[in-house]
């Protein structure tokens, strides 16, 4: 693969193989999913250790959405504040919700371990950094609520967060013990391998283009054949097109964009020594980590702007990542990429049941790793009789954001504009 055909430096650097299979029809399976990204593989793994039988189809390659151009951050809990979690879903689901993705990065790297996947993993955590004292302050109520709940979150002076950082431009920060870093393709073509090991089938290469009831079962219908399922899960989230009504219009869509350094080596063993990974309190948000290979990879709300070498991105890349560390001197990029982020109107996920045996997890606001694997795993409970009330937040029906197709044009302007602002 040429880094042209490649989507992201995570399709280049993965240390595991592509999955591609050309689609054959199986006749009936008792699970058939849309997507092969986090969601789609995470249900078809937990499927297959529950013996059913279920295969994946891929339109494009693995990974090729949101999974294959993530930051790679392993993050607990959600965008919200565990308090606002429970304001939103009522103290019961609330409270479960919170604790079940409090957990989800150690079910993560679990799965990494139980299946050998090489993804490049750490563990020493993520930093939510304070972009200035208003940020420092919200952060301060978010670790008196992680030490009511005994979690292991620490609160950094501006001081501990630059020697964790390598610079003194943020007011401080929240270390996430529970967190860490990964390379998202190598991961999620490790659940592909994982998952074909555990009986599924997954086919790349062909769209699904109608879904439709016979009988009992659901005829999906694609470019390549058919085949029939006892039910049918959308993996898509972000990346759903019109396979089904208005599906695509219950989140707004935003993107957000990367662009990597070439290796720096040595030069930058002062920067996140301890590799965690990085993102700050902004209204648009910033990350920053340092990959196996030693390269910075920074990036923010938005698009890409040009290339990795030229025009509006990489000006905007090379001002941070001068002004974060000044001493570093000038660095020469060799990638850029962006993907797209499906978020909800309360920044919760949801999972919607379509209709009879047809669900879709989605709207995971910038949270794909942790979310699409759990909800992968609630998926294959659910399918096999564990009861909807197990599930991490009470099943929905699906509603049209207003004006989520003006606002997601409102967004993508205001964050190219941002690009424009702190590139000069």
């Amino acid at each position: 693969m040429t880094r042209q055909e490649a989507i992201s430096l995570w399709d280049l650097s993965s240390q595991e193989s592509d999955v591609q299979h050309d689609f054959a029809a199986t006749g009936m399976v008792d699970v058939a999913i849309v997507g092969g990204g986090y969601t789609g593989l995470s249900t078809a793994l937990h499927c297959g250790q529950k013996g059913l039988s279920a295969h994946v189809l891929e339109a494009e390659q693995i990974g090729f959405g949101g999974s294959g151009r993530n930051v790679g951050l392993v993050n607990a809990a959600a965008w919200l504040p565990p308090q606002e979690v429970r304001k939103v879903l009522g103290d019961d689901h609330g409270s479960r919700f919170v604790s079940e993705f409090s957990r989800a990065p150690e079910y993560v790297f679990s799965l990494i371990e139980q299946h050998q996947i090489r993804c490049e993993a750490t563990r020493t955590g993520t930093i939510h950094a304070a972009h200035g004292p208003a940020g420092f302050e919200e952060l301060k109520g978010r670790k008196a609520e992680w030490d009511r709940l005994g979690e292991p979150v620490d609160l950094l002076s501006r001081a501990e967060v630059s020697k964790l950082i390598g610079s003194d431009s943020f007011h401080g920060g929240l270390l996430d013990h529970r967190a860490g870093t990964i390379n998202p393709m190598g991961y999620c073509r490790g659940l592909a391998r994982a998952a074909q090991g555990a009986g599924a089938e997954i086919s790349t290469g062909v769209k699904v283009t109608k879904l439709e009831r016979d009988g009992d079962l659901w005829r999906v219908s694609t470019d390549r054949g058919e085949l029939s399922a006892k039910a049918v899960v959308l993996g898509t989230n972000a990346y759903t097109d019109e396979l089904w009504p208005d599906l695509n219009r219950s989140f707004t869509l935003i993107h957000f964009f990367q662009l990597a350094t070439k290796p720096l080596g040595p030069d930058a063993a002062y920067i996140l020594p301890e590799r965690q990974g990085l993102w700050d309190t902004g209204r648009i948000m910033f990350s920053l980590r340092r990959d196996a290979n030693d390269r910075l990879i920074i990036g923010s709300m938005g698009t890409v702007v040009g290339s990795f070498n030229k025009g509006l991105s990489h000006r905007w890349a090379k001002k941070q990542i001068a002004r974060i560390f000044p001493s570093l001197g000038p660095v020469e990029f060799e990638d850029a990429w962006h993907g797209r982020i499906a978020m909800t109107p309360d920044h919760l996920p949801r999972i919607h049941q379509l209709a009879d045996n047809l669900y879709t997890p989605i709207g995971y606001n910038g949270r794909g790793i942790t979310t699409g694997t759990i909800f992968g795993r609630a998926m294959a409970g659910l399918l096999t009789g564990e009861g909807a009330d197990t599930l991490p937040l009470p099943m929905s029906g699906t509603s049209t954001v207003p004006n989520g197709a003006l606002m997601s044009r409102f967004y993508q302007i205001a964050f190219t504009v941002n690009q424009m602002i702190k590139s000069v």
